[in-house]
């Protein structure tokens, strides 16, 4: 097992990577589990694997598992799901010192996590991610939000987990699709931060998604050990060292929203067409060499993840697809700052970017290729 401590001001965590974790979560926990009953929130994808295991841990313990299955899938992250997980928690009686468990992916954990934060003003709750994304991503660093018809992510809460269990188990029972949506958060630690990550990444991805047990752990707890890093240093997203971490995300919300945030084009696939048009974008504007943003295209595509955003068959303008950032939550006095490289291993932060430049790079990025 590795053990990765997110360390922030009085109230650090662990996040602990390894197999059959959710079949010892009720060991794993131990006292954080304080009362009998436990609440778990979980969709009907992910409790079809996982439900059993983790409920026959918490009762050979004593505990009395309660579940609340939802519908898999962004629509989850809603005000009326919200209000429905809130009333549950109300009536499992739910206290401030109790933890909930969130089992599932990115949605669950982000849904769970900001009812945790808002319940009783602030209440504990555990991360039990079950796909690569979750993992290597969104269960490590206290990001939780709801969508709105306004756009993703847009409210929320900065609500840190008390522990997280990364079980390796889980993604031999995802489909090639998502686990390849996760892998494209994991190449992104190398691409902003780390060009050692990066060239182990374009030798080793193909092990990652065949399933590769020794390959998964050192992908996922490395990129765990990236991000500990970064939220340890600016758990706010106030200095800009945590904005490196939205590396390909402002270009992918605009190709989520355009798609309706819709299967037709998952999160971690959106991260991915991002970071490609982040890389072309860096050379555009000469920032990198066009022979380092092919590279960077180059190991995203072998790992079987989208790189061309022609491909996608959009029928819309560059216009449209920059729109879609007036509403990205990073927008600030007016300028929306973009995350660009200035090598690979290097990104940084451009507050200086026209939107209309933009608009017309994502006109041609629309046709070429």
């Amino acid at each position: 097992m590795s053990v990765t401590r997110v360390e922030l001001a009085g109230r650090s965590y662990e996040v602990r990577v390894d197999g059959g974790l959710l079949a010892d979560v009720a060991n794993q926990c131990g006292p954080l589990l304080r009362k009998k009953r436990v609440p778990v929130i979980t969709d009907a994808n992910v409790a079809k694997h996982w439900q059993e295991p983790v409920a026959k841990s918490l009762e050979a313990a004593g505990h009395e598992p309660r579940f609340l299955v939802l519908d898999p899938g962004e629509g989850s992250k809603s005000w009326a799901v919200l209000e429905r997980v809130m009333d549950w928690l109300l009536a499992e009686e739910v206290e401030r010192g109790d933890h909930i468990l969130a089992l599932g992916g990115g949605v669950i954990g982000d849904l769970t996590g900001f009812a945790a934060a808002i319940l009783k003003r602030g209440c504990g709750f555990i991360q039990l991610p079950t796909t690569l994304l979750a993992q290597v991503d969104s269960s490590v660093g206290g990001k939780t939000a709801i969508n709105t018809s306004a756009g993703k992510n847009l409210v929320g809460a900065f609500h840190q987990p008390s522990l997280v269990l990364a079980d390796l188990d889980t993604l031999s029972t995802l489909p090639q699709r998502e686990l390849g949506a996760g892998y494209a958060e994991v190449i992104k630690y190398g691409i902003l931060g780390d060009r050692a990550f990066f060239d182990w990444c374009e030798d080793n991805g193909a092990k990652v998604m065949a399933g590769d047990r020794e390959a998964q752990e050192y992908a996922v707890t490395e990129s765990v050990k990236a991000k500990a890093r970064i939220v340890a240093e600016d758990e706010r997203e106030t200095t800009g060292t945590r904005a490196l971490l939205n590396l390909g995300h402002t270009f992918g919300h605009a190709l989520e929203a355009q798609t309706g945030f819709s299967d037709r084009l998952l999160h971690g696939e959106g991260v991915a067409l991002g970071m490609v048009l982040s890389a072309r974008y860096s050379a555009r504007k000469a920032y990198i060499s066009q022979d380092d943003a092919a590279r960077v295209t180059a190991a995203i595509s072998s790992a079987g993840l989208p790189s061309e955003i022609a491909a996608l068959g959009l029928n819309c303008s560059g216009d449209a697809l920059a729109a879609h950032m007036l509403h990205d939550k990073k927008m600030d006095a007016g300028t929306l700052p973009f995350i660009l490289l200035r090598d690979i291993g290097e990104a940084f932060v451009d507050k200086q970017v026209e939107l209309s430049d933009v608009s017309t790079f994502l006109g041609e990025q629309l046709q070429a290729h």
